[in-house]
């Protein structure tokens, strides 16, 4: 067990670099410790000059005998590398490759010279030294005369020197100021006795630095550089992270049988890996032998087609030549002619010649058109595997799906959660996607994140999942009103899950949603409203009689407006929905109004002037009129773009306009008569009043010359929709 701990513990007292005992180590601003001349090596290796580097002490542990091996064979820096820097250039910012956290630190413009010695770890390092050599490497005294040179009983800070009893007193006499000098144990490293400021010589890092995470001297911390920052003593420092550290360290050592549960998982899941590899690998040469069965009974096939064809056109070509050959001379049907042609029988030669003449006329007429009667070539045999070739050049292990990228522009909360995705063209296929989610609990989170890498503060609640999602879109329901949610996704395959998407943050409405459909019964002009499928949908077009209204423009002011209303009303509770104006609209109004006050006023004659319409007002509530009681209805203006916010108060003489979001939210409080708008992509309250719900209230919406407008389907509703276009 002990040996083990020392083992254990020799580890972190090893230079990252050179992987022996840290020897002088400096810490870098990642807070990792290298040996000095290890990162100094480094940074001339990289280009940079060398640095100025403080001087070993003259003690036998940097003696030639007994310098390490790797000390004898560290090349010093050479001067030449400075030929590299021009004189002129402004100062360089060095980086270093921390080989630990594996990534460039910046080291400043001073380099290693801003770098503080750890000498803690020096003591630790040498506390273990000492532990495992058990006094066998002898301090001798430096001054003693050869050979008999004693061994040390003392070391001098000051001196940077070790001394045995005689040469102590010799060197350090009474009376005099090196008497003064401290003594320690004799030691093979001699280190500074405190830490001083690399910027300010001699001053002593008395404060530390919250903010910049740095120790300061008295002077550094007057500097403009740590203005406004939570600088303590060193001292309050010093305690406040040892009790910390011992906090931790308890909670280590009390938890210690989680420790060695998790150090049994991860040595069985090394062990699952060996086991897991020699399968994969077992796997690889099955599917490799499986290709090379495929190959070689393909090759039988195609080799004996190429053997059919080859047998058929030499029997075709010998055939050939066996006939060209009897046109010889000397062989064949020449000399059967000639011999036929010495019959002087004249029946008889007419009978036996027929057969001949037609032979002969047949071989002259082959001599004038001659053609081989087989092609040779065999051209169309040749086999193309450039396909394949390519194939088998690309086979590799199986990938899993990478990230899934979230489109922020189809994904929304409304009643539901409607979260839609996409992978990467370069991605392997996913067979199925699994869905998390979770609400934040506490802080204040976005209202919409778009994509962020990491969460606004607060808790969470435990991630929920979708799983086995076969689309890419989903649909989450049983949520929260008024809660921001966060949302990834990830792709599964053969080869297991990939990454996750970057998460999007979705905060769903103030109030459950309410649904309804437009209602076309008051107010409604045929032959200038038209109401879309579903009566969801509507568009306003500007008819003869705002025309005919134009003639009276000069005197007076006239409108041609159109009112609809939803085909529900509320007598209770919170209710929220949304809708989209078309940003060409002209005029359009969104709001709430008592059901039969709506109904009394829009059954008015339509072409009148009317003192509800006042232009420079944002929104119509009637306050002009009652200024005790609530408005019998409140509606915000939009149009061309714009969204026309009511005066903030009565020294304002021009309303505010903003720009008219995607979507606009509509919340109303029926028992606090209050209804809010909001922009519905980011839920940020645009306008809040008040509102008469003393009788049932319903939504209301009005145009006024040429316009069009949008609700907000359900989820389910549009996630179907969604499907048919794909």
């Amino acid at each position: 067990s002990f040996s083990f701990s020392l083992s254990s513990m020799e580890r972190e007292l090893r230079c990252p670099v050179c992987e022996e005992m840290l020897k002088q180590p400096v810490v870098l601003p990642c807070l990792h410790s290298v040996c000095v001349l290890c990162a100094a090596e480094v940074l001339v290796q990289r280009g940079y000059p060398p640095p100025e580097l403080p001087p070993e002490p003259n003690t036998p542990t940097s003696s030639p005998s007994t310098r390490s091996p790797r000390q004898a064979r560290r090349p010093l820096p050479k001067t030449d590398r400075l030929d590299r820097v021009r004189r002129d250039s402004p100062a360089l910012v060095m980086l270093f490759p921390c080989p630990t956290c594996r990534r460039d630190v910046e080291l400043g413009e001073r380099g290693l010279t801003d770098c503080l010695r750890n000498l803690t770890l020096e003591r630790i390092v040498e506390r273990y030294r000492n532990t495992i050599s058990l006094g066998s490497m002898a301090v001798m005294c430096q001054f003693c005369k050869a050979p008999q040179s004693l061994e040390a009983t003392k070391g001098c800070a000051d001196c940077r020197a070790n001394f045995c009893n005689e040469c102590f007193k010799l060197y350090h006499p009474w009376g005099t100021p090196r008497a003064q000098h401290e003594h320690i144990q004799p030691t093979h490293s001699f280190r500074p006795k405190v830490l001083v400021c690399v910027e300010h010589d001699q001053e002593r890092l008395q404060f530390y630095c919250r903010t910049c995470q740095r120790l300061l001297c008295s002077l550094c911390k007057l500097r403009r550089l740590h203005s406004g920052h939570k600088v303590m003593p060193i001292a309050h420092a010093y305690q406040t992270l040892k009790d910390k550290i011992t906090k931790e360290m308890n909670y280590i050592l009390a938890n210690q049988e989680k420790v060695q549960a998790q150090i049994t998982q991860v040595e069985s899941a090394i062990a699952q890996t060996e086991v897991n590899s020699a399968v994969a690998k077992e796997q690889l040469y099955q599917c490799v032998s499986e290709l090379r069965g495929v190959l070689a009974e393909r090759q039988a096939g195609l080799a004996k087609a190429l053997e059919g064809a080859r047998s058929r056109r030499a029997h075709a070509l010998n055939s050939q030549l066996s006939e060209k050959q009897s046109l010889l001379e000397d062989a064949g049907l020449v000399a059967y002619t000639q011999e036929l042609l010495k019959e002087t029988d004249q029946p008889c030669f007419v009978q036996a010649a027929r057969a001949t003449h037609n032979r002969l006329g047949k071989a002259i007429e082959n001599l004038h058109h001659f053609s081989l009667s087989a092609d040779p070539s065999l051209r169309h045999f040749s086999v193309d595997v450039s396909r394949e070739l390519k194939i088998l050049g690309s086979m590799d292990f199986i990938r899993a799906p990478v990230a899934p990228v979230i489109d922020t522009q189809k994904t929304l909360a409304y009643d539901q959660l409607y979260l839609c995705w996409r992978l990467p063209q370069d991605s392997a296929p996913a067979w199925h996607y699994s869905v998390e989610f979770q609400r934040k609990v506490g802080g204040a989170g976005p209202l919409w994140g778009g994509v962020r890498s990491e969460g606004p503060g607060g808790t969470n609640s435990p991630w929920q999942r979708l799983d086995e999602v076969g689309g890419t879109s989903a649909v989450i329901d049983r949520l929260e009103m008024d809660s921001v949610y966060v949302l990834r996704v990830r792709g599964c395959n053969k080869a297991g899950f990939g990454e996750y998407s970057e998460e999007v943050y979705l905060h769903t409405p103030p109030a459950p949603v309410l649904p309804f459909c437009l209602d076309s019964r008051w107010g409604l002009h045929a032959e200038r409203m038209a109401l879309g499928k579903g009566q969801t949908y509507a568009r306003s077009v500007p008819g003869l009689t705002l025309l005919h209204a134009a003639d009276r423009a000069l005197t007076s002011c006239h409108l041609t407006s159109d009112l609809l209303v939803a085909d529900v009303s509320v007598t209770q509770g919170r209710h929220y929905w949304a809708c989209s104006v078309e940003p060409g609209s002209y005029v359009v109004k969104v709001g709430v109004g008592l059901e039969a006050k709506l109904q009394e006023w829009f059954h008015l004659p339509q072409d009148m002037a009317s003192p509800r319409y006042d232009p420079d007002s944002g929104h119509d509530s009637g306050t002009e009129d009652a200024q005790d009681c609530p408005p019998p209805f409140c509606f915000l203006t939009m149009g061309m773009g714009k969204i026309l916010l009511p005066k903030s108060g009565a020294s304002s003489s021009t309303p505010l306009t903003a720009p008219l979001p995607p979507r606009l939210g509509v919340c109303l409080d029926f028992e606090k008569g209050r209804v809010g708008f909001y922009d519905a992509h980011s839920l940020r309250v645009l306008w809040e009043g008040p509102v008469d719900c003393s009788a049932p209230v319903c939504p209301a919406f009005c145009f006024i010359g040429g316009g069009a407008l949008q609700l907000q389907e359900l989820i389910l509703v549009f996630f179907y929709s969604c499907l048919t276009d794909l």
